[in-house]
């Protein structure tokens, strides 16, 4: 009798015979971030899915990045587990609204966030991610004004870091960074006093005013593996645990649960599973379809971005 093959081997030999590369985000669950080629943030990931070769992407995130890889590789077949992984940043930022205020405002510079839909992204003048906001911000000229989409509390905290009074904040919220509140983090540090705290800039500003760093996903992993310190709280979705313990596994960390599901996990990340993973591989559905018109403009913010040092 034939051994049955795992749904973990099913998955490399698919991989193999598609000629594709794994790209999985860090709020992943820790059996999609065994497989992956690469493990990232945003910033990474596009970066990641620019310079590799082969024909398909399987994006182990959510929708809006791989339509972002998509945008990079049109060429390329770009296929999720699940598309309903949405986001609610995404959701936080319709295109009629963005192009009305580019109507309003002909003049403005939109700087949009890359949790945004691809269509949005073609209506910006340029795009960042939570680590390279701040340099994104200060590439423009000082005098210009800037409308800064769709997360609150990132563009309050990039405005406190620029000093620029000239950017207007849309008023859209991560589902999950924006329930980590101030008074959650406090019950958190009060159980574990010796702890330092590492938090994403998505999270509101009476958060951030208690971290001892702020930063991307990356960054904070990054920080609490380099730093001579041995315990952390970590305000951000606990995904990032697999990399923490990989890199730094006699180190301690803790997580703060959020309003929604007393965890710290995102609902849309935890929807991709292998067997999903596998299927796509198997079927290439979801597949990312773009125009080629969406692409070609929304290209260029794109571009200008990872120009940014």
């Amino acid at each position: 009798m034939l051994a049955t093959r795992s749904i973990t081997e099913e998955i490399l030999d698919l991989k193999k015979e598609r000629r594709a590369i794994l790209l999985a985000h860090h709020y992943q669950e820790s059996e999609i971030q065994e497989l992956a080629d690469c493990i990232g943030d945003s910033l990474e990931l596009s970066r990641r899915a620019r310079d590799f070769e082969g024909d398909v992407i399987a994006f182990c995130g959510v929708w809006f990045m791989a339509e972002t890889a998509k945008i990079l590789n049109p060429h390329r077949t770009v296929v999720v587990p699940d598309r309903e992984a949405g986001c609610s940043l995404v959701d936080c930022a319709p295109l009629e609204q963005i192009r009305a205020y580019r109507g309003r405002y002909p003049d403005h510079a939109i700087v949009s966030y890359i949790n945004t839909s691809a269509e949005v992204k073609a209506e910006s003048d340029i795009l960042c991610t939570s680590r390279n906001a701040v340099a994104v911000v200060n590439s423009i000229p000082p005098e210009k004004t800037i409308l800064f989409v769709p997360d609150i509390n990132l563009g309050n905290y990039v405005k406190q870091k620029t000093g620029r009074e000239n950017i207007r904040v849309w008023q859209g919220a991560c589902v999950v960074h924006a329930t980590f509140s101030g008074r959650r983090l406090a019950a958190v540090k009060a159980q574990h006093p010796h702890a330092l705290i590492a938090a994403h800039p998505e999270c509101p500003r009476e958060t951030l005013l208690m971290a001892d760093f702020i930063g991307s996903t990356s960054a904070i992993i990054d920080w609490c593996v380099g730093h001579p310190a041995e315990e952390f709280i970590v305000v951000t979705e606990s995904g990032v645990l697999h990399s923490l313990k990989e890199r730094a596994p006699h180190k301690r960390f803790h997580f703060v649960a959020n309003e929604l599901c007393n965890c710290s996990e995102c609902p849309y990340m935890k929807r991709n599973t292998l067997e999903k993973l596998r299927d796509c591989l198997l079927h290439l559905e979801p597949k990312v379809e773009l125009s080629g018109d969406l692409i070609a403009r929304a290209l260029v913010p794109l571009e200008r971005m990872l120009a940014v040092k």
